[in-house]
């Protein structure tokens, strides 16, 4: 199932194909892949996850070992009064206990020891998904921010561009003096517009490189493509992907530790027996004898009960939990799902109509203009069109490429498209 759907959501978009460049600019362009592979060395969310690992392996050895024996020694009836001055009468024992867990109790142990090395294990798998999903969002914000610039600069080239005919139209009577003050306020709020979208990009691209593991940006740019082809996998398909969710298969062995605990709780009451063997020697004869003793505690008044309650109210809370986490994790794949087909919508009316439409009316209304057959706020209402088709199309691609990392952090199978398109 996951390998079918990571093929479908493969072949629905193609990213971050690799440009020419020279050996110094490829070193400060960022690729897909790069950054992928950096977040996962620098995360300390992943490395984190790693320590958790390595803590739940030594509770898991812990939990394994056998009680220590005890080695005491007894000295009676000495330096009293009478013929128990000294040592003379004296008896000592050298003796050693040992105490025996019964009613696999231990085993119960190293089942919670070993559920709890598997949560975590299965624990790191989802902190990596997180961390993929997150620095390919952040890479994707980057990619979209860039080229929305580059839609802004090439709008202020096109009313830059008017200028020496405006300016001929005024010379020769043709247009008042305010048409081009009316064209420098256009090209004035672009660049506004422009400068605000600069320092989002300054924004993302911070918060890229730390994610990457570097306090400030280290790459000169980002490099990829946001076209968008085919069609994603089914809601259906995505929703049967997440039940191999990190963050859900992690509950199975959840609840087999809270069993392993509870089962523990309710062999606690039963008693171990503690058996002990030495050597008592007569100080006064010179003899020597064997002890032998074996003690069993009588659980009288602890039969361990709130232990015992504790431990059955958290095994029952472990479905109600996994339950929440996976409605969670279905109301952001829904949410994801939606912004992505919303997204292939609006990109389809862009691409058929409103882009190739505008730039056509774009082109008249310029080639009017210099016929004098239309007016100046025509042709900047005509190429601010355009502008506006380009960047929905931009924002309808990026939300598109969200939507899709979003979900593939979500269906247990990462970024089977990033790694197809830096190829």
């Amino acid at each position: 199932m996951l390998s079918r759907i990571a093929t479908r959501l493969a072949w629905a978009v193609v990213l971050f194909v690799g440009v020419s460049l020279t050996g110094e600019a490829r070193s400060q362009t960022l690729t897909m892949g790069g950054a992928l592979q950096r977040a996962l060395d620098a995360s300390p969310r992943l490395t984190a996850a790693e320590r958790d690992v390595g803590i739940a392996r030594g509770q898991r050895i812990q939990a394994g070992a056998f009680i220590n024996p005890n080695v005491s020694y007894e000295l009676d009836n000495s330096f009293g009064s009478g013929p128990y001055r000294g040592t003379r009468s004296a008896e000592s024992t050298l003796q050693i206990s040992q105490m025996f867990e019964l009613w696999g109790k231990r085993d119960a142990r190293i089942a919670a020891g070993q559920a709890g090395f598997d949560a975590a294990a299965i624990g790191r798998q989802a902190v990596r998904l997180e961390v993929l999903s997150e620095t390919a969002i952040a890479f994707v914000t980057v990619l979209g921010l860039q080229r929305r610039i580059q839609i802004l600069d090439e709008q202020v080239q096109a009313i830059d561009r008017i200028t020496p005919l405006l300016k001929r139209r005024v010379e020769a009577g043709a247009s008042s003096v305010a048409e081009t003050g009316r064209a420098e306020v256009a090209s004035s709020l672009v660049k506004a517009d422009r400068e605000r979208t600069k320092s989002a990009l300054s924004s993302a691209r911070r918060e890229l490189a730390i994610l990457m593991g570097d306090s400030a940006p280290k790459f000169a740019v980002v490099s990829g493509r946001l076209d968008v082809n085919g069609k994603p996998p089914s809601f259906h398909s995505v929703i049967s992907a997440i039940e191999a969710n990190p963050q859900l298969v992690r509950w199975k062995a959840v609840y087999a530790q809270r069993n392993a605990e509870l089962l523990l709780a309710r062999l606690r009451p039963y008693p171990d027996v503690t058996v002990s063997a030495g050597l008592r020697h007569y100080n006064e004869t010179g003899d020597s004898a064997v002890r032998l003793s074996l003690s069993v505690p009588i659980p009288v008044f602890d039969q361990n009960q709130g232990n015992i309650l504790s431990a059955q109210e958290t095994l029952a809370r472990t479905a109600a939990e996994r339950q929440g986490n996976r409605n969670t994790l279905i109301l952001v794949a829904g949410r994801a799902y939606d912004s992505l087909q919303g997204s292939l919508r609006e990109l389809a009316i862009l691409r058929e109509v409103a882009i190739p439409k505008s730039k056509d009316a774009a082109d008249a209304i310029s080639e009017g203009y210099g016929q004098g057959r239309y007016t100046l706020l025509e042709v900047l209402d005509s190429q601010a069109s355009v502008a506006q088709a380009r960047l929905r199309e931009q924002e309808a691609q990026q939300n598109f490429h969200i939507a899709v990392a979003t979900i593939e952090g979500l269906v247990g199978n990462p970024f089977a498209l990033a790694r197809e398109s830096a190829r």
